[in-house]
């Protein structure tokens, strides 16, 4: 049993505190089509590509796969991946913040509701922080940082899930240890991020992850509707080391 109390709940932001990925994936096509590309991302190719963490991280993979006989491979950092990846991001943040994406159902009640109580809240993702401020500044209001006491992004940390390194860095601004937290995400490679960060995990799967294989996870649900912050401090306090 742990013997630290719960103190502290981390979130993940695509697919967990909003369902993006769709208007992630239609953003990626609208991109490439004004670079001249001829890539289409269809539900299925991007229910694969979900496993490759990262907008940037994405573009190169899928490059590496497609490219013609002799064409150089792309990285993350090649300029063509950097150009792509900000015209995806200035489209996807234009549509959010017209309100194009909700907050999925519990998700501002039990945000709300674990602050009045006193828990400490932070973000821990592998998004870019424009995109993080497009969903949550229309979705919370303009004082929405105030509600996370860290935020933990893809420019923080670079090492991209399922690495732990969001988590551990999360961990450590805070100055909690993994045992006094509860992770919240949706997809395989954002459970074994947490995992590998010894953080138990509540899963609530997304369009594009709920066929993905979820054990380890502390609890599993369709959403946070019904969740609360009571239920929260007795699952933390019921699970076993």
């Amino acid at each position: 049993m742990p013997t630290t109390p719960l103190q502290a709940l981390i979130f993940d932001v695509d697919g967990t505190l909003a369902d993006t990925e769709h208007l992630h994936r239609v953003a990626f096509n609208e991109a490439f089509s004004r670079a001249g590309l001829d890539w289409q991302w269809d539900a299925n190719t991007y229910r694969r590509l979900i496993l490759v963490a990262g907008g940037r991280e994405r573009i190169a993979h899928w490059q590496r796969e497609h490219r013609a006989p002799g064409a150089p491979a792309w990285t993350s950092d090649s300029p063509e991946v950097r150009t792509l990846h900000a015209s995806k991001t200035a489209i996807y943040t234009d549509w959010v913040g017209r309100g194009e994406i909700p907050l999925r159902d519990g998700v501002e009640r039990l945000v709300r509701e674990a602050r009045a109580s006193g828990l400490r809240l932070a973000i821990a993702t592998t998004t870019s922080p424009p995109n993080i401020d497009a969903l949550l500044g229309f979705s919370l209001g303009p004082d929405w940082r105030d509600f996370f006491e860290v935020i933990e992004d893809a420019d923080t940390a670079p090492r991209r899930k399922p690495d732990p390194q969001v988590y551990q860095q999360a961990l450590s601004r805070m100055g909690l240890t993994a045992d006094a937290c509860l992770a919240f995400e949706d997809s395989i490679t954002g459970l074994q991020a947490a995992i590998a960060a010894r953080l138990p995990t509540l899963v609530t799967p997304s369009h594009y992850t709920h066929h993905q294989d979820f054990r380890g996870a502390l609890r599993v649900m369709p959403s946070l509707a019904d969740v609360t912050v009571e239920q929260l401090h007795a699952w933390h306090g019921a699970q076993a080391g």
